[in-house]
């Protein structure tokens, strides 16, 4: 059998993080076996559809490095499809045409509601002949579910799952004004698209129930399902904004590498022993369905920001520069030339040992592609101020005498300086020299950034601070 797996996103907003795991999982699973991953775009809401959306989901897929098959699927233009199945199952006994006016089915409603009865619509029209509609409505088809029985959902995740058909209603797959409803229009282009894995949230379980009516009618086998837990907040309750980040956009402005994100998403709900960093490629060869736990995971923070801080100390510096670059800008109105990509290379091994996100590796390097006069913050400000009559002046006098301007001599010479002026307190002398060069306290080491910036940039940025 050739694996096919599939991510139908509905477009109406940006890429929530269960979601992205979602799309995870059905392409490690299509990658693992050989198979196809295909995209399909479930726009059949036009009320809610945003082209915005799906833009913002095709992006995320992108940034999370998660390619797909073939074309990029609309099921809203499948919709002729849709009701010729619908049609089908009516010719063939196996839907019929329901003609209740709105005001019988809230009445219905409100009888269910006071029995406490999961299932409304009392199938008043199931045997009905059609000569017996009232004029005046347009009528919808519904498909002849079960009427006694159960029905049982094999699922890769879950294990069996069985319901009373009596919980199962006769349900609307094409509505009156000729347009197909979800239920129908997934199983319809799922078995179109050849799908032979559905791997998606346990909060669709009740609609395969209902799905699995349509396939039985149709004579269709039924795909195979995975039926994964939902991702839970910090507190238990359901991920969501007020939580922090609950969309892939957001990780991604926040600072996160894809690498990261992706192997937080995959241990998140899913485990391989005690392993935690999981390479993609190691990913694709672990992965199944049976390690997918049956209980909902919790988002840990600070878990994902460890990974994080892994991936960026391990990647090629060039790699995180690349991916860094269009912060700079955006966080400090500062475009990177070459000057500035070569300092901050020569920098980046001590950077990226020390950043957790991308966001802090640009906040502590930004100082290497600024030009004088810096702006300096609170804390930098009052350390320049406060070292103008002694300490600065002393350090640029040492610092100009310098032959080799290595880091180990520049850290000599502010040993010097601090032996004069500072009863030998290094810090009290290294803390003005990085105030005075970064605009900041948080660096990494100054003397080897003053090593990077050269002696005449160096002695040119004290010099500025004292003026």
């Amino acid at each position: 059998m050739t694996v096919v797996t599939r991510f139908p996103p509905s477009p109406t907003g940006m890429m929530h993080i269960g979601t992205a795991r979602t799309a995870l999982f059905n392409w490690l699973y299509a990658k693992k076996h050989g198979g196809k991953m295909l995209f399909r775009i479930e726009d059949t809401d036009r009320k809610r559809h945003s082209e915005e959306a799906v833009t913002a989901l095709i992006e995320a897929m992108r940034w999370l490095e998660l390619d797909w098959d073939g074309e990029i699927i609309s099921q809203f233009e499948q919709s002729a499809r849709h009701a010729e199945v619908a049609q089908e199952l009516l010719a063939s006994g196996k839907a019929y045409k329901c003609y209740c006016s709105p005001e019988e089915l809230a009445d219905m409603r409100e009888k269910a509601k006071a029995e406490g009865s999961n299932s409304f619509y009392d199938r008043r029209w199931r045997e009905r002949d059609a000569s017996e509609a009232p004029e005046g409505i347009d009528p919808v088809i519904r498909v002849k579910a079960p009427l006694d029985g159960s029905s049982t959902v094999h699922d890769a995740v879950q294990g069996d799952v069985t319901v009373q058909n009596e919980q199962l209603d006769d349900f609307i797959i094409l509505r009156s004004d000729g347009s197909p409803t979800y239920m129908l229009a997934v199983v319809v282009d799922d078995h179109d698209m050849g799908v032979s894995h559905v791997i998606r949230g346990d909060d669709h379980l009740s609609n395969t129930l209902r799905q699995n009516v349509i396939y039985d009618a149709l004579s269709w086998e039924r795909p195979i399902y995975a039926h994964v837990p939902l991702i839970l907040g910090p507190d238990g309750a359901k991920m969501s904004k007020r939580h922090g980040a609950a969309s892939v956009e957001e990780y991604q402005k926040m600072g996160y590498l894809p690498e990261a994100m992706r192997n937080y998403l995959l241990r998140l709900g899913w485990s391989h022993g005690d392993d935690e960093v999981i390479s993609t490629a190691q990913a694709i060869e672990w992965f199944d369905l049976e390690h997918i736990g049956k209980s909902a995971a919790r988002f840990n923070f600070d878990k994902l920001e460890n990974l994080n801080s892994h991936y960026i100390a391990e990647a090629d510096p060039g790699y995180i520069l690349a991916q860094a670059a269009p912060f700079y800008e955006e966080r400090h109105g500062v475009e990177l030339d070459d000057l500035a990509r070569t300092r901050i290379l020569a920098s980046a091994g001590e950077l990226q040992e020390r950043a957790k996100t991308l966001l802090q590796f640009v906040d502590e390097s930004v100082f290497y592609a600024k030009s004088v006069p810096l702006s300096y913050d609170e804390k930098a400000q009052k350390l320049v101020e406060g070292a103008k009559d002694k300490i600065l002046p002393a350090l640029a006098t040492a610092l100009g005498t310098l032959e080799d301007f290595t880091s180990d001599h520049i850290q000599a010479a502010c040993k010097g300086v601090a032996d004069a002026l500072m009863e030998g307190n290094l810090g009290k002398v290294a803390m003005p020299l990085r105030a005075a060069l970064t605009g900041t306290t948080v660096s990494p080491s100054i003397f080897h950034a003053a090593e990077i910036l050269g002696k005449d940039e160096t002695i040119t940025r004290i010099n500025v601070a004292l003026a």
